[in-house]
């Protein structure tokens, strides 16, 4: 028998989602992919389906909150007050994420080497700014992270829904990842989770990708901080709203 528990959930839950969500990025990337060049609508649904299937998986495995994301771990942990669960969580979710990504790479071993491009090999497994700037990208991440947790805390609150939405929370915030990957991702490509950026950038700088370059640690800080700092503000808005 698995001992069900919500660290292990958090895990399992990261895992699943960085797996099909650097899945969908190495498929529509990687040359030889028999999904290559399908386009950002790709993407951008893949993500959200991967949350989808991210939250049942750390549900099923222990995780009644299914945050898998240090971003809402934390904001959730303010709007409660409860800050019990915030370093465990977070670092289940950052183990999760490298895992996630380490056997996305070994999914799509043979094609690695087949594609030159090393910053494409890189947008696989962690986000890359549209235009340089740090603190505009700070911004971007910290909007977009506000954003889907306050909106994700809306969905879930009686303020709005006096009976709850029951078992539809997962549904409804995967369409809501879809919307920010579609409104507000293609900026910087939408980490919002400090997990989801940084476990598989770590993952792709130890990992032996053929032909791989640098994993841009100059700008790793802005998809951890970014996300932190707007999911850290809705869970204060939620909080003073008593939603």
């Amino acid at each position: 028998m698995i001992a069900r528990s919500p660290v292990l959930g958090e895990f399992m839950g990261t895992f699943v989602l960085l797996l099909l969500g650097n899945g969908v990025c190495a498929a529509v990337t990687l040359k030889r992919s028999k999904a290559q060049d399908a386009g950002w609508m790709v993407i951008a649904a893949g993500w959200a389906f991967a949350v989808l299937c991210g939250i049942f998986v750390a549900q099923l495995f222990g995780s009644a909150d299914a945050y898998i994301n240090p971003a809402f771990t934390l904001a959730f942990a303010i709007k409660g007050n409860a800050y019990g669960n915030l370093i465990p969580y977070v670092l289940a979710q950052v183990a999760g994420a490298f895992c996630g990504a380490a056997a996305t790479w070994l999914f799509y071993l043979p094609l690695w080497g087949l594609t030159e491009a090393q910053d494409a090999k890189l947008g696989v497994f962690a986000t890359i700014p549209a235009v340089r700037n740090y603190g505009w990208a700070l911004f971007c991440e910290a909007l977009a992270s506000f954003i889907l947790v306050l909106v994700a805390g809306a969905m879930t609150s009686k303020l709005v829904l006096t009976t709850g939405v029951a078992g539809l929370s997962p549904l409804l915030v995967s369409l809501l990842i879809w919307s920010i990957g579609l409104s507000l991702g293609a900026t910087t490509g939408y980490a919002i989770n400090p997990a989801r950026d940084f476990g598989p950038r770590l993952a792709h700088a130890l990992l032996p990708i053929a032909g791989k370059g640098s994993s841009d640690w100059a700008y790793a800080w802005v998809p951890v901080l970014g996300p932190l700092l707007g999911g850290g503000l809705a869970g204060w808005v939620l909080l003073a709203l008593g939603a």
